[in-house]
């Protein structure tokens, strides 16, 4: 069972993801979150990079729900609770590694593998991050101070505030 502080972090994650506030998850809910962070890179819902972010998207929903068409909060919490268990790293990382090498692939405009400062706050701020707090959580997240995040480096930063590591929130 997910210890209390990731608990907390799911509920959170929850209320993010609810898009339409319907108390429940569905797939659209996550097609929705990607569609929003390609449009705030400007890229249409069929570009491929925003077609690869929502196929990441969805198969995390799809993963998790086991073939449910809906998740309650606590099925939810139910489902995703295993990814935030201690010795679970190696799964949390296969179910949530598309996502954020979808999010990079999306927000990396000079096509290196990695985002920037700036980069990084077009997707903060899509995501629901106030802008002016975009600066500090990259400086908080880019732990080798070279100015970018790889597909690793965010995938640590991520795993690390589920599994209450780290109190660096990228969600919103």
């Amino acid at each position: 069972m997910a210890n209390a502080i990731a608990t907390e972090r799911l509920r959170k994650r929850f209320a993010k993801w609810d898009a339409d506030g319907s108390g429940s998850l569905e797939r659209s809910d996550f097609v929705q979150e990607a569609a929003e962070i390609a449009q705030a890179f400007g890229k249409s819902a069929t570009s491929p990079q925003a077609r690869a972010l929502t196929d990441a998207f969805t198969s995390m929903f799809e993963q998790v729900a086991k073939g449910a068409g809906s998740l309650s909060e606590e099925q939810f919490i139910a489902a995703a609770g295993p990814l935030v268990e201690a010795g679970a790293e190696s799964k949390f990382d296969q179910v949530l590694g598309p996502v954020v090498k979808g999010v990079v692939g999306l927000c990396d405009q000079n096509n290196d593998g990695q985002i920037n400062g700036e980069e990084f706050a077009t997707w903060l701020i899509a995501v629901g991050v106030d802008e002016s707090k975009t600066a500090t959580l990259f400086e908080q997240v880019d732990k080798d101070g070279n100015g970018e995040l790889s597909v690793d480096e965010l995938l640590t930063v991520v795993r690390d505030f589920h599994y209450g590591k780290s109190d660096v929130e990228l969600l919103g």
